[in-house]
């Protein structure tokens, strides 16, 4: 069996490609432009398959400008022709949309006849269905729905060719908004409801979470994983008897926008918005206002103004918004999806529940779309072009930092023991147009870190700025480590002799570029001391005081420290430890725009409010801050002894309620 995918490269199609090469057997041929043939080549490496093979050619062209020779040679030997390669941007234009989507499938129609396909898979969305009011199932197209963007009215008509002019079987998928992986959050671009993250940052990052907002019932949307959308497609088109078929992969319930923005903003960390009047309550109020007067109607139709969408342009276009998309941020039609999940019953198959993957897709999205970083002018005018060494760059808090300096025309010099996941990083870095270094490093070795600082002062014509952020964290009580005298050296080894070895190594070539700035990333810990964690903040506390004392000798050379006492991060060194998993956490992109703005503003210290009192608390209190401190020792135990007690959940309930009040406290 074999396959022909249009859009091959695209979010979506990649996907799909995967998916036949896991689940089925035989080539795939894979349209692409001569520009973009590297990035498949890339892509198959990362496949690690010689199945699939690049096909040149070009969706504006006839037959997709594919070869006559190659038509030839190739004739009745494909089996499916799947057709994904389109344009899919409500902000568009109507020549751009109409040349690609409805251009496009009337080409790709032609290529399909010329090579006698099996089956034509049309990938279509359920903005064919327009404007429609209510209930749409998979049997209805045109119902005289009102299609009021260029995008909708491509995609109407792209799918009104494959039914009226296809000489072949053909099969419909209608996908609903199309979001990130469910486990991964990988997401090509900001579309949908990712150009309203910005949105929800902003009061994450300036309120507390517990404060309520106040919201409005803005209708109905639809959110659908790429990988469900992806093995969804697969499954269905190898369906017998299934042909001239429509199928809408959309979540079976339509869910209202307020709850998603509020899964989101629960994700995020950010407070939620409470709608005072629900439809339940509205309901009643608007049940005898005709459909077009109705509030959402009325809002969606003045949006959609030119007055209007040009006052929008200025003010939340600003923020990154297309007007375009708050006129499309709801659906008017209920998709009907039960010809699909039929089709679909007995796979383990099915749409997941986006409280379930909501996290995933905000990390994603904060770690690798977000933007703000770019659009800063000071942080840009302060690291374009200078060389920033990153240690523990492979995962975490070094990563991200690492993604946000390239992002700012920085260039970050990446080091890490594990050389592949530095690569990933750099491949990542390189793809969006920056430039990044790699260099493997044991920070832990000493020779190795000499043999480090000599090689990057042959490579490199500077080192401008260092963030200490490797390291290694240990929570076990002392009565527990009376034989484990190693923790205590594995983490002064690698938290202060690593780190303080690095730094003396790069202070030359600092002093030759006249200047420098080094960032600790410590622990809030070394301000409130949390039990259980004397290993960890004792290597932290002896870098910061290390720091202070050179940071004299070196302020006269233009060299400088800041010390960041770093709440609890969501990083995979906290994940052993099982109890985090429901502990209030700042994301890795939060510590890095922490660490970005050490960079920027060059404080002595970043502190956090927290820790500042705990401090305080420890010199006017002593006595009771360790009181305080004791009761947090018996209420979180170590780990070993956590496992099963009879008052497990009362025990839990009281690690909740103190891991809210001392939020982003080590305990």
């Amino acid at each position: 069996m074999s396959y022909f995918v249009t859009g091959a490269t695209g979010f979506l199609g990649r996907h799909l490609v995967g998916e036949l090469l896991d689940h089925r057997e035989g080539t795939v041929f894979a349209l692409v432009r001569a520009s973009s043939r590297a990035r498949l080549e890339t892509m198959i490496e990362v496949w690690d398959t010689d199945r699939v093979v690049p096909v040149v050619g070009d969706l504006g062209a006839d037959r997709l400008g594919v070869s006559a020779r190659w038509v030839r040679d190739h004739r009745g030997d494909i089996d499916h022709f799947f057709h994904l390669a389109a344009i899919y941007d409500l902000t568009a234009d109507d020549r751009t949309n109409e040349e690609l989507n409805v251009g496009g499938t009337r080409h790709a129609l032609r290529l399909a006849e010329a090579l006698q396909v099996s089956c034509f898979h049309q990938v279509s969305s359920v903005a064919a269905a327009g404007e429609h009011d209510g209930p749409f199932d998979e049997s209805m197209f045109d119902k005289g729905q009102a299609l009021t963007s260029p995008y909708h009215r491509t995609k109407f008509e792209s799918e009104r060719i494959v039914r009226e002019e296809a000489s072949h079987p053909w099969r419909v998928y209608r996908p609903a908004i199309v979001v990130g992986h469910s486990e991964t959050g990988a997401m090509d671009k900001v579309d949908g409801p990712y150009y309203f993250f910005p949105l929800i940052k902003v009061p994450r990052d300036r309120l507390p979470a517990w404060l309520p907002l106040v919201g409005a019932d803005l209708g109905d949307t639809n959110l659908v994983p790429v990988d469900y959308v992806a093995k969804a497609m697969d499954h269905l088109a190898h369906l017998a008897g299934r042909d001239g078929e429509t199928f809408h992969l959309v979540n079976p319930e339509p869910q209202p926008v307020s709850q998603v923005i509020n899964s989101f903003c629960a994700a995020a960390g950010a407070p939620r918005f409470a709608t005072p009047v629900d439809r339940s309550t509205a309901g009643g109020l608007l049940g005898h206002i005709p459909g077009p007067l109705r509030p959402l109607r009325l809002a969606g139709a003045l949006i959609r103004t030119r007055p209007v969408q040009a006052a929008l342009d200025q003010t939340v276009g600003r923020l990154g918004i297309p007007p375009e998309v708050l006129a499309h941020s709801s659906f008017r039609p209920v998709f009907d999806s039960r010809r699909t999940e039929q089709a679909l019953a007995g796979s383990g198959i099915a749409v997941p529940d986006l409280d379930s993957y909501a996290r995933t897709l905000w990390s994603y999205w904060e770690d690798h779309l977000d933007r703000s970083t770019a659009r800063d002018a000071g942080v840009r005018e302060a690291l374009t072009g200078k060389y920033v060494v990153i240690t523990g760059a492979s995962s975490g808090i070094g990563q991200v930092t690492a993604l946000k300096v390239a992002q700012a025309g920085g260039i970050p010099v990446l080091v890490a023991r594990g050389k592949d996941k530095l690569e990933a990083t750099r491949a990542t870095i390189e793809n969006r147009g920056g430039t990044a270094h790699v260099y493997p490093c044991d920070l832990s070795d000493l020779d190795a870190i000499d043999a480090l600082c000599a090689q990057l002062g042959h490579d490199l014509p500077a080192v401008d700025l260092v963030v200490n952020n490797a390291g290694r964290s240990i929570r076990r009580s002392l009565r527990l480590s009376q034989d484990r005298f190693h923790d205590f050296e594995r983490t002064m080894q690698l938290n202060y002799f690593g780190a303080i070895r690095l730094v003396m190594g790069l202070i030359p070539m600092m002093r030759e570029s006249h200047g420098g700035h080094v960032v600790n990333v410590s622990s809030i810990g070394v301000q409130t001391n949390p039990p259980r964690f004397s290993a960890y903040v004792a290597s932290k506390a002896a870098l910061d005081a290390w720091s202070n004392v050179v940071a004299s000798e070196l302020v006269g050379d233009g060299i400088t420290f800041t010390s960041i006492h770093m709440p609890l991060v969501r990083t995979p060194m906290i994940a052993p430890t099982r109890i985090y998993d429901r502990f209030p956490a700042i994301s890795p992109a939060q510590a890095a725009d922490l660490v970005i703005k050490a960079m920027v503003d060059r404080p002595h210290e970043i502190n956090t409010l927290l820790g500042n009192a705990g401090a305080v608390a420890h010199t006017v209190a002593p006595r009771l801050a360790f009181r305080v401190l004791n009761l947090a020792y018996h209420v979180f135990p170590d780990s070993a002894a956590a496992k099963g007690d009879a008052a497990r959940g009362t025990r839990e309930s009281e690690q909740i309620m103190l891991a809210k009040v001392f939020k982003g406290v080590h305990w």
